[in-house]
Parts: structure tokens; C-alpha cells; sequence
């Protein structure tokens, strides 16, 4: 489907999900330094995990620092396979290769795709809205405003994008002259 209009939503679980992706590495990388230490011989995989997972943590907060965006899914990946040499909790590794793949998804920005017969938002799983279950859009500064007809508000702030195809008065206009469609038709079927 081709749209008039995309509009890409802040995400502002990113700072968390950092967060939890540094918390889960790092009591990881303890588990395995304690491994070693209290493990009567050498092991070399609770060796490589510890520098391997630390070496990515270090690695990520130096590009977050200088304002990249950032993956943790790498030292969760390295730190899974070390969970499955463990001698207790094994069933660790799974949850880790499962937030490793979902981390992605929960970075990326929610887009919301305008087009003359629907409005898509892209997210985990696609909702579709109708023109006719709305009231009302408008798009102003930064804040994407819908009402629906049954007194729902959904209000989410907007990316800051350069880059933008249009400005926010053309996009109002195109959505008011949308959804007046949706009301002369719903009107000619009475």
C-alpha cells in the first residue's frame, strides 16, 4: 500500500531498555567471574564471557556516550551461550536469546502510515483504523494528535526529522479533507 504521509513516533522506552540490557549483561558477567573464581579448574568459556560481555557494555556506552544509538543484543547473545555451560539455571539462556531478538522491535520508532482508505500503525503487530472511527487529526508542534469517535485520544510525540515530506498545515489540511469524505459518504448512505 503506498501512503500519502508517514509519521515516525518518539520511542521513549529506548533509555530503559539500554537499561535493562546493561543490568541483565553485567549480573551475567558476575555469575560467570564467580563461576571462575569458585570453580576448581579453569574454564575458559566463563573467561571469554566475562571480558566478551564486559567488552560490549564498555563498547555500547562509548557510542552512547558520543550519541549513537546502541544494541545490547550482542553481549545478551555471548552471555546466552555462557548460560547454557552453567551448572544451575540454564533455562536463562533462553530468556536472554529472546530479549536479544526482541530488543529490535522495541527500538524501532512506531510509524503511523496515512492513506486515502486507512491508517496503519507499524508496531509489533499492525493495527489498522479506519478513516470513519476517527473525529479528528492534527499534527502540531511535534505532538500527532488523534481523537476517535468513541472519545479515545491517542497523543505521541513525533521524531524530529529533517528530512519531513511535508509540513504540518498540509498534513492537517490532507487529514480534514479525508475525514470530511468519510462524512459526506457516511451521509449519502443515509
Amino acid at each position: 500500500m503506498i501512503y500519502q504521509y508517514v509519521v515516525s513516533l518518539k520511542n521513549q522506552g529506548t533509555r530503559y531498555i539500554n537499561l535493562f540490557g546493561i543490568l541483565l549483561s553485567l549480573a551475567s558477567a558476575v555469575f560467570f567471574l564467580r563461576e571462575l573464581v569458585l570453580e576448581q579448574h579453569f574454564s575458559l568459556a566463563y573467561l571469554v564471557g566475562v571480558v566478551a560481555v564486559v567488552g560490549f557494555i564498555s563498547w555500547n556506552a562509548y557510542w552512547s556516550y558520543r550519541g549513537h544509538k546502541v544494541f545490547y543484543s550482542r553481549a545478551l547473545l555471548i552471555a546466552a551461550l555462557v548460560w547454557m555451560k552453567m551448572p544451575y539455571l540454564q533455562w536463562v539462556s533462553f530468556l536472554l536469546i529472546i530479549l536479544a531478538l526482541l530488543e529490535y522491535q522495541a527500538k524501532y520508532a512506531v510509524e503511523i502510515g496515512f492513506s486515502e482508505k486507512q491508517i496503519v500503525i507499524n508496531s509489533l503487530f499492525k493495527k489498522r483504523i479506519s478513516w470513519s472511527q476517527l473525529s479528528n487529526i492534527i499534527l502540531k508542534d511535534g505532538l500527532l494528535t488523534m481523537d476517535f469517535l468513541n472519545n479515545r485520544i491517542l497523543q505521541k510525540e513525533v521524531e524530529d526529522d529533517e528530512e519531513d515530506d511535508a509540513d504540518e498545515d498540509e498534513f492537517n489540511n490532507w487529514c480534514r479533507l479525508q475525514l470530511e469524505k468519510v462524512r459526506t459518504e457516511g451521509k449519502d448512505q443515509l
